[in-house]
């Protein structure tokens, strides 16, 4: 589904954006569409990384007060015992 819209471009970006499409042989649509799509994708990484970054932190090993390493390690040496 394509739905209008309308926009008003300082009379250098519509010139410029001409050209791009002309140069590419795409419509002024294409090179508008393909530009969005860029830069959502590049908002979409930020967040990614930004919510990776808040959870780097998170990721010790550590349950609470418990470090989840010496906890398997002691299950595992009272299991085995070693």
């Amino acid at each position: 589904m394509t739905i209008r819209k309308n926009f008003l471009f300082e009379q250098k970006i519509a010139e410029q954006l001409e050209e791009i499409a002309k140069a590419e042989g795409k419509t002024q649509t294409q090179i508008a569409q393909e530009a969005i799509a860029e830069r959502y994708k590049q908002i979409k990484m930020k967040k990614k990384l930004e919510a990776l970054e808040r959870l780097a932190g998170s990721l010790t090993g550590k349950i609470g007060n418990i470090d989840a390493k010496k906890a398997r390690n002691a299950y595992v040496s009272e299991k085995y015992g070693y």
